[in-house]
């Protein structure tokens, strides 16, 4: 070999042996249980409800001018003797308070439905208020962005198909099968 400016000599060693093989070492990542099909089902059931929240929210946003128009004669009946100015801004303040605050709600439950499929224990017993809120959120917004006539009912009908869905949904996740699943990932926090 060559020498080093420094006139020593070193001999490179071979590297360490390997370990020999064993059965008995466990495997370095924890092999995660498949997700039970009940807790599947739920997450489609949680989805699709928030599917029919969203269509309502982005129905409500494409006839938002016509909701406007009916919200201004709501707050003029309400408020009566108020100039045009404060009554268009006190409908503007509804309506998009509603959106706002159903949208809120759907993002909580979805973030909260994300932490259950991370396995989490203590998220599904939090959708149970957060539904219950939910409800009251819609049942104040149902106030001030259901129209009247056959568009109201399709926004009641695909408002009652989503609670229920979200619902089963709940229900489901507190079967024995999704319950033994949260419950094997309990080293988490």
């Amino acid at each position: 070999m060559a020498s080093p400016a420094g006139g020593e000599e070193r001999r490179l060693s071979a590297p360490p042996p390997r370990p020999g093989l064993s059965h008995s070492a466990p495997p370095p990542i924890p092999a995660s249980p498949a997700v039970p099909r009940t807790v599947r089902a739920a997450r489609s059931l949680w989805l699709f409800s928030f599917a029919a929240g969203l269509a309502v929210l982005l129905g409500s946003l494409a006839a938002r001018d016509s909701n406007l128009r009916r919200l201004r004669g709501v707050v003029a009946d309400m408020a009566a003797g108020r100039d045009a100015d404060s009554v268009g801004t006190a409908a503007d303040i509804v309506f998009w308070g509603s959106i706002v605050a159903l949208l809120l709600v759907t993002v909580l439950e979805a973030g909260v439905l994300a932490a259950v499929l991370g396995r989490r224990t203590w998220a599904r017993w939090t959708l149970i208020p957060l539904l219950a809120s939910h409800l009251l959120v819609l049942f104040l917004a149902s106030a001030f962005l259901v129209p009247a006539g056959a568009a109201g009912s399709y926004v009641v009908m695909l408002w009652g198909a989503g609670v229920v869905l979200a619902l089963a949904g709940l229900v489901l996740l507190f079967l024995p099968p999704a319950g033994t699943w949260l419950k094997g990932g309990r080293g988490r926090a």
